[in-house]
C-alpha cells in the first residue's frame, strides 16, 4: 500500500463494528495508511473477510469477532492485540445498533440494549485500552456520536441518549488524558450504513458513502490530532459541533426570580458572545464572577480543585485517591 500525508506506520488500531459500513471504511483507510488493524464485529465471517481484504491489499490486519457489550470479550480482544503487536495506539468506538420507536411505544429493554452497545460498549473498549495508553504515553480514541444525540431525532430517544452520553464521556476523558498524550474526540457521521437502509432515498444514500467520513477519523487518530473535539462529516463536507455557554444575566435572589428569568429570556438565550467552556468548572466560575465574587489568587488552584474532588456543582468528581 502506498502512503502519503498522514502516516500510521507502526501504530496499532482497534476498530469496532468494522464488518461493514463506517467501521469497514475506517479499518480500510487506517490500514492503507500503515496501521496494523484489529477488525472487530459480531459476525466472524464478515470480520475475517474485511481482515483478508486488508491483507490482500498489502496491509496488516487481524480479525477478532465479539460483542463490545461483553467486557470479558473486550479485554480478551485487547490482550490478544497486545500479545501479537505489543501495543494499542488507536481505538475507534464504532459498533452500534438501532431500535427505533417513539418513546411512548419503546420497550425499556430496547432502550437499555442500545445504551449497552453504544455507550457501555465504548466504555468497555476504552477502559480496556486506557491503562496501556497511559503507560506508553500515547493514545488516540474516537467515540462515534451522532447528530441525533447532538440535536435530537424523532423516534430515537435511546440512540440519542447514548450518543450524547458519548460526548460527555469524550469531554472528560480528553481532560484526563492530556498528561498522558491521549487525545479523545468524537466523530459525528452522516453516512449510508446498514442501520439506515430503507430509511433514506437512494439519491441521498449514494452521496452519503461511509468512506467519505473516514478521512475525519484519520485526522482524529493522527499524530497531530486535536483533542476534545466533535468533528462532523458527511458527503465530503466537514464541520465541528460545539456545546457553548451564553453570557447570560445575573438576577441575584428573591421571590420573583423565576418570573425575572422569563422576562429576561431573550437576553439569557442571546448567543452573542457565547463560548465553549474548557471544562465543567468554567460555568460555575462565570456565575460566581457575575455575582461579583473574585477568587483570591492561589497557586495551582485548578489543580487543587481536581485533587480535592470539589466541583462547581457541589458533587464529587472522582475519588481523589483514584485520580492521577
Amino acid at each position: 500500500m502506498s502512503r502519503t500525508g498522514i502516516d500510521l506506520t507502526g501504530r496499532v488500531a482497534i476498530v469496532t463494528g468494522a464488518g461493514a459500513g463506517l467501521g469497514r471504511a475506517h479499518a480500510m483507510l487506517l490500514a492503507a495508511r500503515g496501521a496494523q488493524v484489529v477488525v472487530n464485529d459480531l459476525d466472524s465471517g464478515v470480520t475475517q473477510a474485511v481482515a483478508d481484504e486488508i491483507i490482500s491489499r498489502g496491509g496488516n490486519a487481524m480479525a477478532i469477532p465479539g460483542s463490545v457489550s461483553d467486557f470479558d470479550a473486550v479485554r480478551g480482544m485487547v490482550e490478544q492485540t497486545i500479545s501479537r503487536w505489543s501495543r494499542v495506539d488507536i481505538l475507534i468506538n464504532n459498533a452500534g445498533i438501532l431500535r427505533d420507536k417513539t418513546f411512548a411505544k419503546m420497550d425499556l429493554a430496547d432502550f437499555r440494549l442500545v445504551l449497552e452497545v453504544h455507550l457501555m460498549g465504548s466504555v468497555y473498549c476504552t477502559k480496556a485500552v486506557w491503562g496501556h495508553m497511559r503507560e506508553q504515553k500515547y493514545g488516540r480514541v474516537v467515540m462515534t456520536t451522532s447528530s441525533s444525540g447532538l440535536y435530537g431525532s424523532f423516534g430515537q430517544s435511546n440512540y440519542s441518549a447514548a450518543k450524547m452520553a458519548l460526548v460527555g464521556l469524550m469531554q472528560t476523558l480528553a481532560l484526563e488524558g492530556v498528561r498522558y498524550n491521549i487525545r479523545v474526540n468524537c466523530v459525528a457521521p452522516s453516512a449510508a450504513t446498514r442501520m439506515v437502509e430503507g430509511i433514506l432515498p437512494k439519491p441521498e444514500l449514494s452521496l452519503l458513502r461511509p468512506d467519505l467520513v473516514s478521512p475525519a477519523v484519520l485526522v482524529l487518530v493522527s499524530e497531530d490530532a486535536p483533542t476534545k473535539t466533535i468533528l462532523c462529516a458527511g458527503a465530503g463536507s466537514f464541520e465541528t459541533a460545539h456545546i457553548t455557554l451564553t453570557p447570560g444575566v445575573h438576577l441575584a435572589e428573591g421571590p420573583q426570580v423565576a418570573e425575572q428569568v422569563m422576562s429576561a429570556w431573550s437576553d439569557i438565550t442571546d448567543r452573542k458572545g457565547d463560548f465553549v467552556p474548557d471544562s465543567g468548572e468554567r460555568q460555575g466560575r462565570e456565575e460566581l464572577r457575575k455575582a461579583g465574587y473574585i477568587r483570591r489568587a492561589e497557586p495551582n488552584m485548578e489543580e487543587k480543585i481536581r485533587s480535592t474532588g470539589v466541583a462547581h456543582d457541589n458533587q464529587r468528581l472522582l475519588d481523589p485517591k483514584a485520580r492521577s
